[in-house]
């Protein structure tokens, strides 16, 4: 065991882990097949991302368009290899987080952290490795193990990773809260728009650079949603005329009921509050914290985080189980800062991403017609998941009542 917690173990087990995924990649791609849905960004590279190419099913715009430069580099070699090379960038993606996570295995307190962030990965499987979210969330988990020390360096990645999926977004915004130079994150996050829109217009792609906002806006709400859990039972013991039904047009299982139309209106707004009130109470945390006598900005820059990216996923009536990548940057970096007191979150995630791989892949045919057990499964993920988001509430909210003794900051690779 002892030789297990060292920077050449855990990376004994990084190559362990992602071997499992490689080989598996290169065996389907060898048949020229793909995975879940990197079917579909294959077909949208091999279609040159044009809509008028593409034989229905949803548009490459649903997503901003720094996501289509790693689908355009998995489809270089043509479709045959697309899996594998996608795989592949995931792999070095995950080794660059935890590099930076462990301070390249220099760090021995971080090798733990560094442990966890390799068993969720592994659990979360293909969630991470076949969707555009696990290209993100490494880019978010150095982003904050940069933090308040680089914030410039770390507002940049943010902003990478927010034209790739929205979410990093949420962490940008924790950030903004809690460094003393917030002028570095706006003018950080402006500098790489600016390069996103000068790429936008070298490839004519100007008029679609915000389709991503409005593509998937009349959406319904999505069966594993955290909100939907009421109309998932309903539809489960058939009352009320409720039903679980595939929006073709999106790739999404969703759930019709009495009351989810209003609801589906309702969460738009109660994502961007919800996300509001977060924000506040860490701008909150971060003034009563200096009155009181000092405050670790890191440890209130991963709470924050933590909080925001939670509330991303409850108030979301999107209920994608790949989300569940987006909470694990914020543990990871927190428990390399203080493993006491990240242990609670992190056992949680553990079992949300056991629930979360039950539900998808082995058993979401099941979930989709009304199987209770599954049902119950995706119930106990979505408890877990408010559990969590007032864990974090609390925790903000206990750092800036009481203040802590600032902990060592993160040491720099």
């Amino acid at each position: 065991m002892e030789k297990l917690n060292t920077g050449r173990g855990l990376l004994g087990g990084f190559i362990v882990v992602h071997l499992v995924f490689l080989i598996f990649a290169a065996s389907l791609s060898l048949r020229g097949e793909a995975f879940s849905d990197t079917f579909i960004y294959r077909d949208w590279a091999m279609a040159g991302f044009d809509d008028a190419n593409l034989s229905g099913g949803p548009s490459p715009w649903v997503y901003p368009i720094l996501a289509l430069i790693p689908m355009a580099i998995a489809g270089i070699a043509g479709p045959g290899p697309f899996f594998f090379l996608w795989v592949l960038m995931t792999t070095l993606l995950n080794g660059w987080a935890l590099l930076k996570l462990t301070g390249r295995g220099r760090h021995p307190e971080a090798i733990p952290a560094g442990w966890w962030w390799l068993v969720f990965t592994f659990l979360m499987g293909w969630l991470g490795f076949a969707r555009v979210d696990g290209l993100t969330a490494p880019l978010v988990l150095v982003a904050l193990a940069y933090g308040v020390n680089r914030p410039f360096i770390a507002s940049v990645l943010l902003a990478i990773g927010t034209w790739v999926k929205v979410w990093p977004a949420a962490i940008m915004l924790a950030l903004f809260a809690v460094v003393k130079n917030r002028i570095l994150v706006v003018l950080a996050g402006l500098a790489t728009t600016a390069g996103v829109v000068a790429l936008a217009a070298a490839v004519g792609s100007v008029p679609k650079l915000l389709n991503f906002l409005t593509q998937q806006g009349d959406r319904g709400m999505q069966l594993e949603a955290t909100f939907t859990t009421p109309w998932l039972w309903l539809s489960v013991l058939n009352v009320g005329d409720s039903r679980m039904y595939m929006n073709t047009a999106i790739n999404s299982m969703q759930v019709d009921g009495p009351g989810t139309a209003v609801m589906s209106v309702l969460m738009q707004p109660l994502l961007i509050l919800a996300a509001l009130l977060v924000a506040g109470m860490t701008f909150w945390a971060l003034h009563n914290g200096k009155i009181s006598g000092g405050v670790d900005r890191t440890e209130l820059l991963l709470a924050g985080a933590l909080t925001l990216a939670t509330a991303f996923v409850v108030f979301n009536k999107v209920g994608s189980p790949q989300f569940m990548v987006w909470l694990a940057p914020a543990v990871a970096v927190g428990l390399a800062h203080s493993w006491r007191d990240w242990r609670v979150p992190a056992a949680m995630l553990i079992v949300i991403a056991v629930a979360t791989y039950f539900i998808y892949p082995l058993f979401y045919d099941a979930l989709s017609h009304n199987n209770p057990w599954m049902a119950l499964v995706l119930t106990i993920r979505n408890v877990l998941l408010v559990v969590l988001f007032l864990w974090s509430v609390r925790r903000l909210y206990l750092l800036g009542k009481k203040a802590p003794a600032a902990a060592p900051a993160l040491k720099e690779s």
